[in-house]
């Protein structure tokens, strides 16, 4: 009997075994696929270095010898990006020299990058005189680079199935913003065809995962879809002029992305990356508004659910966003300059009005609709929370002027405001009393309301009811792709946020002073929060949802209509209309955009403009115990 059972016992054994040996070597071909291709790609910089010192290569062979290199990156693309963010920059970074502009400058001030790899590589080695020692560095840099990849550190995510969903999302959010816009890849004749090469690679991996991950593998719809996408890409012309971004988008990644995001949630996955910082896994779609949220857009309210009691509070945030008895010298709301009615801006003036009521400031007004999706605000960068927004603007000397202890006291002596603010306290058991942080909160909470509001390319993207047409379908792809609005505009929010969604993108336009070009703004944006060469003339790329109706245009609101802004880029910007002075950071070559196709262009922008409505009445204000407050009007009087 014992020895039955010690021969059972055994038996036992050797079957976990088995099972623990075989579950080992299936989860190994998905890390050796890892290995090898991070490994192939290392040696095919290495490669590039030793061709370097060859002084009988020619300069167009180099030049293919690294789009091959691209390629071998291209392959491991899903892992490097996720992986190493940062590290990911020294191997394929887009700028020579870069001031870091991410959510953690909310923790620690931005921090100079230094840009290397192949993307700078390619440019390099097309410039006629380029030099092999600095050619040699960026290489160099970048094989160094990938030893980040091979460590222990990086290497333990292979274990992680939620490490791949995630990585795996990243990839699909790119393939909307990035991957077919030239941005990474200023050779506009390679783009589709390293895009297909990359999906190829990816299909790969896919695979080696599903053999290491039996228990969390892929839906197989989602594999005959990718499948689809392959082949749709395939099809396409390597012209990236001819390339239909939007059916890419609309039948291909975005049906993907749902998917990836409902295995996502089926397999309870979490994330602990910075990478997925401001993501939402509900979202199932890329143009669904709560796909991201950059901003906390309740302040200390943040943890009030119940509609009826975040109702009240977006009630008194609204009469408070008109009333004046926020300034210092009560004639000048919220509203003075960002107008409900016109999308919170003002489309009158070309920039903010002084307090002093007769001068200008140097800035537009920008619009409050979908600020929420802003990593830093303002043009400059200036503020990276709502709340820090509006107190700087509240107490500004040049904008409202105020003082907060007296803003308090003054709105503390209006009973209507007390009693709700007295009652709002429940809601943030922190505070004992009122401070300026709740009547901030409530007008965030106000305004912020109207950022969730679709555009008609959400609902054709999200629903085979609305579709495009043929105009606004070639406009579309006509951003994306030859008048390169979306190497800086990225979907979906068509602003300088691109996936992750947690930095902010500025660049050096070159923006006159009038439209006759006489010379560049001498306004130097964001060198005056870092003073740095880079930074200097940088300005935040804002959002082109709802242009058509929130003119004028530019940080300084030079430009009154779209027409003079199309010129302005399809001149090559400042640099092409003939200004100098300024490092651009946008191609200064000619668009070539034809008359036909600028209207196109037109056409797709309005469907970017969401339907928004925004109820517009002028409330009663309350009455306060400070009888010259009483004369106050609503919206203010200038």
């Amino acid at each position: 009997m014992f020895f039955r059972k010690t021969i059972l016992l055994a038996f036992v054994i050797m079957a976990i075994a088995f099972c623990f040996v075989s579950f080992e070597n299936n989860k190994t071909s998905y890390s050796n696929l890892y290995f090898q291709q991070i490994h192939s790609l290392k040696n095919e910089l290495q490669n590039l270095e030793n061709d370097l010192q060859q002084k009988n290569i020619l300069d167009v062979e180099y030049y293919y010898k690294v789009r091959e290199a691209r390629v071998k990156m291209k392959s491991a693309d899903i892992w490097l990006r996720y992986f190493q963010p940062n590290d990911y920059k020294k191997i394929n970074g887009q700028l020579p020299v870069e001031w870091e502009s991410e959510v953690f400058e909310k923790f620690e001030k931005p921090y100079r990058r230094l840009g290397s790899g192949l993307y700078l590589a390619q440019q390099y080695v097309q410039q006629n005189d380029f030099k092999k020692d600095s050619l040699l560095k960026l290489i160099q840099t970048a094989r160094k680079t990938l030893d980040v990849y091979l460590a222990d550190s990086t290497t333990k995510k292979l274990n992680s199935p939620a490490e791949f969903y995630f990585a795996n999302r990243l990839m699909l959010l790119n393939l909307a913003s990035i991957y077919t816009t030239g941005f990474e890849n200023d050779n506009s004749s390679s783009v589709i065809q390293e895009l297909a090469e990359m999906l190829t690679s990816t299909k790969e991996i896919y695979a080696t995962f599903d053999e290491s991950f039996p228990q969390q593998k892929l839906d197989e719809n989602y594999l005959k879809q990718f499948n689809l996408m392959i082949d749709f890409v395939e099809k396409q012309s390597y012209d990236l002029k001819q390339f239909n971004h939007y059916q890419f988008i609309k039948t291909c990644v975005n049906p993907l992305f749902a998917m990836n995001q409902k295995m996502i949630r089926d397999y309870h996955l979490q994330s602990k990356s910075t990478n997925d910082f401001s993501l939402n896994n509900d979202a199932n779609s890329i143009f669904d508004k709560h796909l991201f949220e950059a901003q906390n857009t309740k302040g200390v309210f943040a943890f009030v659910e119940n509609e009826n009691d975040l109702n009240k509070i977006k009630t008194i945030g609204e009469k408070l966003f008109q009333d004046p008895i926020l300034s210092g010298n009560n004639s000048r709301s919220c509203a003075s300059c960002h107008k409900p009615n016109e999308f919170f801006t003002n489309t009158e003036l070309a920039t903010a009005l002084h307090f002093n009521d007769f001068q200008f400031l140097p800035r537009n007004i920008p619009s409050l609709i979908n600020v929420q999706f802003y990593q830093l605000l303002m043009h400059d960068g200036k503020h990276f929370s709502l709340m820090n927004q509006a107190k700087d603007v509240i107490t500004n000397p040049v904008e409202m002027n105020g003082d907060l202890k007296l803003m308090m006291k003054k709105i503390l002596s209006c009973e209507e405001y007390e009693k709700a603010f007295k009652k709002f306290l429940k809601f943030t058991p922190e505070y004992n009393s009122i401070e300026p942080q709740h009547i901030i909160s409530a007008l965030m909470i106000y305004y912020t309301q109207y950022s969730y509001a679709a555009s008609k390319l959400d609902d054709a993207m999200n629903s085979s009811k609305e579709i495009l047409d043929e105009n606004e379908v070639a406009g579309f792809n006509l951003f994306m792709g030859k008048a390169q609005c979306g190497t800086c505009h990225f979907v979906p929010m068509f602003s300088g946020i691109k996936p992750p969604f947690v930095s902010s993108e500025f660049e050096i336009v070159g923006t006159p002073t009038d439209k006759k070009y006489s010379k560049l703004s001498d306004d130097s944006g964001r060198y005056k929060i870092f003073r740095e060469n880079e930074n200097l003339f940088a300005f935040r790329t804002p959002t082109l949802r709802n242009v058509t109706k929130t003119k004028p245009y530019m940080h300084n609101g030079v430009f009154t209509t779209l027409d003079e802004v199309i010129d302005f880029y399809n001149a090559g910007g400042g640099y092409g209309k003939g200004i100098r002075g300024f490092e651009p950071t946008l191609s200064i070559d000619s668009l070539h955009l034809s008359t036909k196709e600028i209207s196109q262009l037109k056409s797709f922008l309005k469907t970017i403009d969401e339907n928004i409505s925004i109820p517009y009445f002028q409330p009663v204000l309350p009455f306060s115990k400070i009888e010259k407050l009483n004369a106050r009007k609503v919206g203010g009087a200038y």
